[in-house]
């Protein structure tokens, strides 16, 4: 690892993962066409309300994983058990956002399945979203990143590409921890690495279909036509990683171009936007998010600041991803304050929803 400090890679994971949540949250669900006539196309700006822009649940989980990793930062399976609870209160405070596969695995866990048995057959994106993180974290340990990643998966979803899928996201989020930009843009190496930590036939067909598109000089656009992705990207983990990870490997020292390119596709935007933005930010650190993005975001009580004191525990408690000396503890949260939090932004969002029934069409 160069100069950057841990501390603002692991803070650009964090803050990464929640703007280009933020950005995408109002898009998604739309085709790019009618996305460019409602809001515009780049540069992008937050516009769920009143130049406002919330989280989802893929910064949620970003910041329960950040928790659960403080609280068992060394056993991967009492990490995941450590998780499971923090993700059956987080049901119980009714978020706005949360796929069925989750919800199927939080009621398996609230039924007394063990974390191991909990996830469901699935190849949704929620494993893949809490991915980021853990490989800002554990960039110096594969072997306990992939652990770490595996406990996380099977925590909600039992399909192999799943667990993939956030294993390539993690290794690319460790991978740019560890070399920076610069490093990535070798992209034969970068590919090579990739293609060392897949497991399935699938995976293996997509890294090759990247490595062609790369050669070829493809745009992300082209990238997502030749994926059958023209009218935006899905909930799938088999689209919405192989777009991820060609947007890291195009623009890995440009956030702020791959968040928005990823955006502008349609589709799942708050979650590709996220995934995007955790591994350029680990990438390239928090310096690299542009400073109107976080003004931008009215978040309570998982602030902005709030994120970035869990960074800093995070940075402690994984100096260079060894076992830490000491143990720095999860970071308190006000968490009376989730519910009333996550009805204000529920009605928002069904007010965004009302709006998408009018004009322009």
């Amino acid at each position: 690892m160069d100069s950057r400090s841990r501390q603002d890679l692991i803070t650009g994971a964090l803050l990464g993962t929640l703007v280009g949540d933020a950005l995408g949250l109002p898009r998604e669900g739309l085709g790019p066409r009618r996305a460019h006539r409602m809001f515009g196309g780049a540069p992008l700006r937050h516009r769920l309300v009143l130049g406002r822009g919330f989280a989802s649940d893929d910064t949620e989980h970003a910041c329960m994983t950040g928790q659960a990793l403080l609280a068992q930062p060394e056993d991967a399976p009492r990490f995941a058990r450590n998780l499971g609870w923090r993700l059956r209160g987080w049901f119980l405070a009714l978020p706005a956002g949360i796929g069925w596969a989750t919800v199927r695995a939080i009621m398996k866990l609230w039924c007394g399945f063990p974390p191991e048995h909990s996830g469901v057959v699935s190849a949704g994106n929620g494993p893949a979203m809490r991915a980021p993180l853990l490989g800002a974290c554990l960039a110096a340990q594969p072997e306990r990143l992939d652990a770490f990643v595996r406990a996380s998966t099977r925590l909600t979803h039992r399909d192999p590409r799943a667990e993939d899928g956030a294993r390539l996201v993690a290794r690319a989020a460790a991978y740019g921890a560890l070399h920076g930009p610069e490093g990535v843009k070798d992209s034969q190496a970068a590919l090579r690495m990739l293609r060392e930590a897949t497991t399935t036939a699938d995976f293996h067909a997509v890294l090759d279909t990247l490595s062609a598109q790369l050669a070829r000089g493809a745009s992300l656009t082209e990238l997502a036509e030749v994926l059958g992705l023209g009218r935006g990207i899905t909930g799938y983990v088999m689209h919405t990683v192989p777009v991820a990870l060609y947007a890291w490997l195009r623009h890995p020292d440009d956030l702020p171009r791959a968040v928005e390119e990823v955006i502008l596709l349609g589709g799942d935007t708050d979650t590709v936007g996220a995934i995007v933005g955790g591994m350029l930010g680990a990438t390239v650190g928090a310096g690299g998010i542009p400073q109107a993005w976080l003004d931008g975001v009215a978040e309570w009580p998982r602030s902005t600041q709030w994120m970035r004191t869990l960074a800093e525990r995070l940075a402690r408690q994984f100096p260079s991803g060894e076992s830490p000396a000491e143990r720095t503890g999860p970071l308190a949260l006000f968490w009376p304050g989730l519910l009333p939090r996550n009805l204000g932004v529920l009605a928002i969002v069904l007010a965004h929803g009302f709006r998408r029934l009018l004009p322009p069409y």
